[in-house]
Parts: C-alpha cells; sequence; structure tokens
C-alpha cells in the first residue's frame, strides 16, 4: 500500500514546495513538468522555489498528452539522475509526469492547477496516447502541494468537472459491491467508505461549493485527495470508477473532446444510479445546485450519442463488473434509461 507522505492545502504553497522536497529527501536534482499556460501560473514559481532551496532544477514545458511529450520527457528523464519529478499543471500534466516518473522509477510530487479530477492524488493515470479507454497504475504521488489561490484563479468550470468525479463515487462504491456479491471480488470496506464520504461531502455542501468560495473549494480539494487514498488503499481503481466512468469513456470514444471527463462523470452517475435504483433525482439536483451538466445537450452531445456510448460502455473494460452486467444495454434499454432521467 504506497500512500502520500505530505499532503499540503493552503495559502502560498508553490513557495514552499522547496523546503518541502528538500525535507522529503528529495534532492538535489528535479524535474520540473509543466505546460505553456501553468508555466507563468505555477511552473515558475516552483522552479524559483527549488532553486532557492539549492536544487538543481530542468524545466519540460509540454504542449498535451501525446506520445510527442511523453518522448520529450522521457529524454529529459534520462539526461540526469533526478530525485524527484514534479507535475505542476492540470489533469494533463500530472498524469503525464506521474506516468513518466513510474517508468523511469522516479519519486513524483503532485502541484495541480486545478482540482478537475481525482488523478492529482491517485496511483492511475488515464492517457489517451497510451491507446487503453481505461486507466492505469502509475505510482502514488509521495507530495501532494495544493496553492488554494492558484486553484481559485482557475476556470470554475474545472472545479466543477472535479465535483462531477466525486459524485461518480456514490455508483463506483454501488458498483464495487456489487461485483464482491455476484463475482467474489475482493471489496475493501474501509477504501469504499473513504470514497462515499467523500461523494457526501460534497453534496452536502453543493450551495457552499456553487458560491466559489474558499472554504467551498477546500472541501472540493480534499474530497479529491481522500479519492485519491482510497483508490491508494484499494490497490486499484475500483471505489472510484465503476459503470459511470465506463459509460464516460464510452463517450469519449464516440464523441471525443465534447466535454470533460468529471462532468460526462456525473451525467453518467445520474443514470447508474436509476438503474442501482437509488435516488438518482437527489444526485441530479446536487450537480444542478453545483453548476455541472445534468443532459446531453449541456455536454455538448447528441441524444444518439448518449444512447450509443451506454450500449458499448460495458464492452470499454469487461474485466470490470458493474450494474451494466456482461451483456450490457440493449439500444432500446438505454433510450428509456437516458430518457426517463432526463438526459435526453
Amino acid at each position: 500500500m504506497e500512500l502520500p507522505r505530505k499532503v499540503i492545502v493552503g495559502n502560498d504553497v508553490l513557495n514552499t514546495v522547496g523546503k518541502t522536497c528538500k525535507a522529503l529527501g528529495l534532492y538535489p536534482n528535479a524535474l520540473v513538468v509543466t505546460g505553456p499556460h501553468t508555466h507563468k501560473v505555477a511552473g515558475k514559481p516552483v522552479v524559483d522555489s527549488l532553486k532557492d532551496s539549492g536544487f538543481n532544477v530542468d524545466c519540460c514545458v509540454v504542449e498535451g498528452a501525446d506520445l510527442s511529450s511523453i518522448n520529450k520527457i522521457e529524454k529529459k528523464a534520462s539526461e540526469v539522475l533526478f530525485n524527484v519529478m514534479l507535475g505542476v499543471g492540470g489533469g494533463r500534466v500530472i498524469d503525464i509526469t506521474k506516468y513518466v516518473s513510474a517508468k523511469n522509477r522516479i519519486p513524483f510530487v503532485s502541484v495541480p492547477t486545478s482540482a478537475s479530477h481525482d488523478g492529482i492524488a491517485s496511483p492511475q493515470v488515464s492517457l489517451k496516447s497510451l491507446k487503453s479507454p481505461v486507466s492505469v497504475k502509475a505510482q502514488t504521488p509521495l507530495a501532494i502541494l495544493v496553492d488554494i489561490q492558484v486553484i481559485l484563479d482557475s476556470p470554475f468550470r474545472l472545479t466543477i468537472s472535479g465535483c462531477g468525479d466525486i459524485i461518480a463515487k456514490f455508483t463506483a462504491t454501488r458498483d464495487w459491491l456489487l461485483a464482491h456479491n455476484l463475482k467474489n471480488e475482493y471489496y475493501g470496506d474501509y477504501a469504499a467508505n473513504l470514497a462515499l464520504m467523500s461523494a457526501k461531502l460534497v453534496a452536502k455542501n453543493a450551495n457552499l461549493i456553487h458560491e466559489g468560495s474558499v472554504e467551498g473549494l477546500r472541501i472540493v480539494v480534499e474530497a479529491l485527495v481522500s479519492c485519491g487514498v482510497a483508490m491508494s488503499i484499494a490497490g486499484s481503481s475500483r471505489p472510484c470508477s465503476g459503470s459511470e466512468h465506463l459509460f464516460s469513456h464510452a463517450l469519449d470514444m464516440i464523441a471525443p473532446n465534447h466535454a470533460l471527463h468529471g462532468e460526462q462523470c456525473g451525467v453518467g452517475t445520474i443514470m447508474m444510479a436509476y438503474l442501482h435504483k437509488m435516488n438518482w433525482k437527489k444526485i441530479k439536483s446536487v450537480l444542478k445546485k453545483i453548476g455541472a451538466p445534468t443532459t446531453a445537450e449541456e455536454l455538448n452531445v447528441t441524444s444518439e450519442q448518449v444512447v450509443e456510448a451506454l450500449t458499448k460502455a460495458h464492452t470499454v473494460n469487461p474485466e470490470r463488473y458493474t450494474i451494466l452486467g456482461e451483456k450490457g444495454l440493449n439500444r432500446e434499454a438505454a433510450f428509456k434509461l437516458a430518457k426517463n432521467t432526463g438526459v435526453i
């Protein structure tokens, strides 16, 4: 079981990154991976903080999470014996750094600039360039360093997406328990309850989160970190990813780049909660309060694309048993599900 050794959520965190990494023994060579925009916002302050603490720092700015970006980071990582790699940016930067650091057995530190999904704290990565529609295991961040002001300054839509990813734990944990009961799959009560608690806290504080307050944002960030820890405890993404994520992955294949991951997972949670005979209307209400999409139109996809994604969701990861079963939904059942929940 790998767990983060340090989690800091607060103000002026970027300026203390160097001291934190040094205290963790990740010294003296550091590779900072960031994006063109996040370099200005957070990458440069992190580089400065590391240099002020005596680190030898290399910085790698990548445009995306494609194979050329992965190769660029791997080339840089092979040039020096790095003691730490820091991902400073959004979900893609965090994932690509986590992946390359794990591959090269270099400790990884997560410095997110948005709260868009639980990848900021989990051992999993989701990279389309790996030709895998689902997440794959990399490594748990040794430290997660979150500067609240940087997250506050990011587009609020990214935080909304993070909330959708957290709300997804309502159905993900139910799917996991179902797989345990029907397929005798390992089920970790502690990990499941930690993920579920995160979803409940976000649901309880939906209005506060919608206001965009510091207090509301801290709840989202801490919930995302807790979800990442739940996956570390479980040894897989099971407590945080179920049928709602399979729907999102299927939608990515059918209608790529129309909506954010967490937004799609939120809509998927509404429909999967309906299948589980949960209070799907309450879940939909929570998402609406936060300002998250609850319909196909709000995801910028068509009714046909939602129905197709529902019929294909069970094929995305056949080894993961969910409420969709082994045969999935036929077109008629998928249309009825989306219609009854008001998604289409």
